[in-house]
């Protein structure tokens, strides 16, 4: 199985206006990275060909990577149109996604107990998506909602639809070869001509609800701690609540 991170983005919402601030993939909790956490992680695995998107601040990116000596496991996909939406990194690195393997596909602001990891790559032949059903309302979470099993939306304001489970999207998927495969196929349908600003997921929900029953489930990880880093305030409980988890 390849691995694959994008961390191409400016993080505004974290960093407002600063943009010589260093990227959010580059944040350091007990002296670590999050980058070099998430390649100790994925090596932990198994996984030893690790795709990273880059964009904003690239150069500060490779340096943390060769620092942290997992140049000769990474390959670095640069995308210039950056300030666009994510759904045009996903589809940037569409080689690594076409190259006929497994794919797990990683957020790079996340800071996540790694059990998380092999939850979530422990169901085989199918893609796998972790959800946490312990979360906040709002509109900020992106939700994913299951019906008897079968995923019936994955965004942040769902459509109303009949579902039993919701939980928090943690970030992660992972992708059997035919889902990595169709993922590049219908990024490129908005990366070049289409809704350029769009995120990931709304591509990634178009596979989910068009297709056939039984090409995704999903992967309860409730009780094991994590946090998705967007705003000021998630570094302060990344610190001081989901760290400590962690080391525990």
């Amino acid at each position: 199985m390849k691995a694959l991170i994008l961390a191409a983005g400016v993080g505004t919402r974290l960093f407002g206006d600063d943009d010589k601030a260093s990227p959010k993939s580059l944040l350091r909790f007990a002296g670590k990275s999050l980058m070099a956490r998430h390649i100790e992680n994925l090596t932990a695995v198994g996984v030893d060909e690790i795709g990273l998107v880059l964009g904003y601040q690239e150069e500060e990116i490779k340096a943390e990577i060769h620092a942290i000596g997992a140049t000769d496991k990474v390959t670095f996909f640069h995308n210039p149109r950056f300030c666009e939406g994510s759904v045009v990194s996903m589809w940037t690195a569409r080689d690594l996604l076409t190259a006929g393997e497994g794919v797990f596909f990683m957020d790079a602001d996340v800071l996540y107990d790694p059990e998380i990891v092999e939850r979530t790559i422990e169901p085989t032949g199918i893609t796998s998506f972790p959800y946490d059903r312990e979360f906040e309302a709002g509109d900020e979470p992106v939700k994913f909602m299951l019906e008897k099993g079968r995923p019936v939306e994955f965004r942040k304001v769902p459509d109303e639809v009949s579902y039993d489970t919701v939980g928090e999207w943690v970030g992660f998927i992972s992708m059997t070869p035919k889902f990595a495969k169709a993922v590049a196929k219908q990024t490129e349908k908005y990366a070049i001509g289409g809704d350029v600003y769009a995120p990931y997921e709304d591509a990634v929900r178009d596979l989910l609800l068009e297709a056939e029953d039984g090409i995704a489930v999903g992967v309860d990880i409730t009780g094991l701690p994590w946090i998705e880093i967007d705003f000021p305030e998630d570094i302060d409980r990344a610190e001081k609540e989901i760290l400590p988890a962690i080391a525990d």
